[in-house]
């Protein structure tokens, strides 16, 4: 290549731009196939997952870029003025280099693509995404101290007085410049308060923001139009629902009579209880924006904790009844979660979630056995909850109780051994009955507080 002659070079980069240019069109081909597949087993939401995945665009990037160097190379050939033709070895040997850099990057292109349309790892990837989106909220810890007004107080001014600040387009809020918004709201004197927050869909007219005093809301106005993204479609940037809506999409399609893939369901639900534990445990978002001296200036909305929980486990249970594989998992990490709550609220909405998997069950379930295996596992919710009330200094009442009452919730225990004797079945209906019994007792259907509950309030 060195001393090869310019039609030698002009042969060898006509044939590497050619060969090049061909397998690009077969990597093109090969991606339209894998997003035709996604669309169709995934949802039309997973596309931008695929299009967005950084080893087709490596692919692309360097086939498509060898091919341009061979080309300019190629035109680079030719007479000089001394009447003898210029030749870029150099060059030639770096396009050869190119080339071989591009079939080691086709070979990893199709082991890349074999593994991204598997549904673990679909699931895995969009689970990692909602990680690194929580561990992004979570960061933010805000200013230390406080100043001015409250932040009641403030939210009471808007709502008698405030300025209207309305969306300049419609579409989904992608992104929010909070710092963007600090400062300007900082340079005006005044505090903006955000009625959307990222996920939701605006319509161009309608309140988008308040600002007070409302005399700042013009030019609040054109600062928001800057500060804010919207878009046709929802991202992850700032969504975290959007992450779990894409988990439960799979996971309802896989439930479906058409694709009827239980384990994939399975695959999901454990990926979304492992997602809400990461919530549960550090999950702070910052809902109050402070500038550098403590003055309240951007109040925002926030997807709260009770609708992850509901976006999480309603839809995959509606879709899930009569099925007790899809219960008992549902129920199981409902007991992880509990397990990573140090809060009687958040302990309550998880109660809340098992007490309506447990009556899907008893209305879906014909067969007792499951029955009692979709009741031990409700059993282990209530115990998780029960243990973190005692390390909280409260002891729940009949909370070990329910674990071990009867048979359905622990074959080991007293009660156990007297419904579930060796080679006897228990009577038809008892299971019913002690469940029914036991679902009873308030302190089983709500966590405690400290005070005891008054007469009334016992059912």
């Amino acid at each position: 290549m060195v001393f090869g002659t310019a039609d030698a070079a002009r042969q060898i980069l006509t044939t590497l731009a050619a060969a090049v240019i061909t397998v690009v069109g077969v990597v093109f081909s090969i991606t339209i196939v894998t997003l035709t597949l996604a669309s169709t087993q995934f949802g039309p939401r997973m596309l931008r997952n695929f299009i967005r995945d950084r080893g087709t665009q490596l692919t692309l990037g360097t086939f498509v870029a060898t091919f341009v160097y061979a080309t300019l190379v190629l035109i680079s050939i030719g007479p000089t003025g001394s009447g003898r033709e210029f030749v870029p070895h150099l060059s030639i040997t770096t396009a050869v280099g190119l080339v071989t850099l591009s079939m080691a990057v086709l070979i990893y292109f199709i082991h890349h693509i074999a593994m991204s349309i598997q549904l673990p790892q679909v699931i895995a990837s969009i689970a990692k995404d909602l990680s690194r989106a929580i561990d992004a909220e979570s960061r933010d810890s805000g200013v230390e101290f406080e100043a001015g007004p409250s932040v009641s107080e403030l939210v009471r001014r808007m709502d008698d007085s405030g300025g209207t600040v309305p969306a300049p387009s419609s579409g989904y809020l992608q992104f929010i410049q909070h710092e963007t918004l600090i400062g300007l709201a900082g340079e005006k004197g005044a505090v903006i308060r955000l009625l959307h927050r990222p996920g939701h869909f605006v319509v161009e007219g309608h309140p988008l923001a308040i600002v007070w005093p409302p005399g700042a809301a013009d030019g609040v106005s054109r600062a928001l139009r800057v500060a804010h993204i919207t878009g046709s479609n929802r991202t992850l940037a700032q969504d975290l629902a959007f992450a779990i809506d894409q988990l439960v999409e799979i996971a309802l399609r896989a439930l479906s009579p058409a694709v009827n893939d239980t384990f994939t369901a399975l695959t999901c639900i454990d990926w979304l209880g492992e997602s809400l534990c990461k919530v549960t445990a550090k999950w702070r978002p910052l809902r109050v924006h402070r500038d550098s001296h403590g003055y309240v200036r951007v109040i925002t909305a926030q997807v709260s904790y009770e609708r992850l929980i509901e976006r999480s486990f309603e839809k995959i249970r509606q879709a899930g009844r009569g099925m007790p594989a899809v219960l008992i998992r549902q129920l199981q990490a409902l007991s992880k979660i509990g397990e990573q709550s140090t809060d009687a609220q958040e302990r309550a909405l998880l109660l809340k979630q098992a007490e309506r998997i447990l009556r899907a069950c008893e209305e879906s379930v014909p067969e007792p056995a499951d029955r009692a295996a979709v009741r031990r596992a409700y059993g282990h919710v209530l115990a998780a909850a029960g243990q973190l009330e005692a390390v909280n200094g409260r002891t729940p009442s009949g909370a070990d109780d329910l674990a071990h009452d009867d048979g359905a919730f622990s074959s080991s225990s007293a009660a156990g051994t007297r419904l579930h004797q060796v080679g006897n079945e228990p009577p038809a209906g008892s299971a019913e009955i002690a469940l029914s019994s036991v679902a009873a007792r308030p302190s089983l259907r709500r966590p405690t507080s400290d005070t005891s509950q008054s007469p009334g309030a016992r059912r």
